[in-house]
């Protein structure tokens, strides 16, 4: 019998104060903040570190670290870089299936959440799972599965190989298609009758409204109900707006993690110059050239701690100027 330890939600950093610029609330653009780092403002993005989700499921692992010693994680339990080295180093083991696993050993199931079959392997090998999946993603499983119940087709948004959209399409029984946003355009829905839509937790509303757009317009019946998480969605309207208030952006996060390039795209395409990093190294002297106000924004799993990092390597960028990195 599969145990399930359920992750709470806790704030895992709190504000420090030796990071060498001094962070404000307000502003112009209402749900940001301003931080001064001598001649150059920053202006973070609200919201910030990790999101509820993540937040409850690294909570859950380290809180299960400390108490087994060493946890098995299937496939990596975040898509940032660093804080997944923080982590090994603490006793976290990956994997890639339930058989990598000793019997009856503690596995950690990741915020993007792992399909009924694989949780069913877990159960036959008696694993202790502490069970991290964002309540997001098993809403987008349980709508997908209900639809599939109904008879429809269902139509996930989203990225086929991302580990989330697997579990979402492998909890429908019937036929399931995965929409790329990037081919939205080409994307066929002749002959369909009955279809419904979901989208992975971290795509843009506005790829989901042209999805829904599309193939109402072609299928005798549509039912939608829209997955993508309020922390997305929130984290892509700042941006938006913060866009036209900067000299430039620097977006935070894995370069694996989805919603990380969500946000990097919105930027992007906005006109503002961007600039996508994980950590201070990835700075260019060169790109903070002529700035003097420049918005910080950060993906979902992007730690508070390397937020105060980066911003720090920033409030010396005075110096930085005139010595290099």
């Amino acid at each position: 019998m599969v145990q399930k330890v359920f992750a709470k939600p806790v704030v895992l950093c709190q504000r420090r104060s030796d990071t060498g610029y001094r962070e404000e609330s307000g502003g112009s653009l209402g749900s940001e903040k301003k931080g001064t780092t001598g001649d150059l403002e920053l202006v973070f993005a609200e919201p910030k570190g990790f999101c509820f989700g993540v937040r409850r499921a690294i909570a859950a692992l380290e809180e299960s670290l400390e108490l087994h010693g060493r946890v098995y994680a299937l496939g990596s339990p975040i898509h940032n870089p660093q804080e997944v080295e923080r982590l090994l180093s603490k006793g976290l083991v990956i994997i890639e299936t339930p058989s990598e696993m000793p019997m009856g050993g503690a596995v950690f199931v990741r915020a993007h959440g792992v399909s009924d079959p694989v949780m069913e392997e877990l159960r036959s090998r008696n694993a202790l799972v502490v069970d991290g999946t964002c309540p997001f993603v098993s809403k987008a499983k349980e709508k997908a599965a209900l639809l599939s119940r109904e008879g429809y087709t269902v139509m996930i948004l989203g990225d086929e190989d991302h580990p989330e959209v697997k579990a979402i399409r492998l909890s429908s029984e019937g036929p399931v298609t995965v929409v790329d946003p990037l081919r939205l355009k080409s994307f066929e829905v002749e002959g369909l009758n009955k279809v419904g839509i979901v989208s992975q937790t971290t795509q843009r509303e506005e790829d989901l409204s042209a999805l829904v757009s599309g193939v109402s317009a072609r299928a005798s019946e549509t039912r939608v109900f829209n997955t993508i998480c309020d922390a997305t969605s929130s984290r892509q309207r700042s941006v938006a707006r913060l866009a036209g208030s900067v000299d430039g952006i620097i977006i935070i996060g894995g370069k694996n993690s989805a919603n990380t390039e969500k946000l990097f795209i919105i930027a992007k395409t906005s006109g503002t110059p961007t600039l996508w990093i994980e950590d201070e190294e990835g700075l260019e002297r060169g790109w903070l050239e002529d700035k003097t106000r420049i918005g910080i924004a950060a993906g979902a799993s992007t730690p508070d701690w390397l937020i105060h990092r980066i911003a720090t390597r920033l409030a010396s960028a005075k110096s930085a100027r005139e010595d290099g990195w």
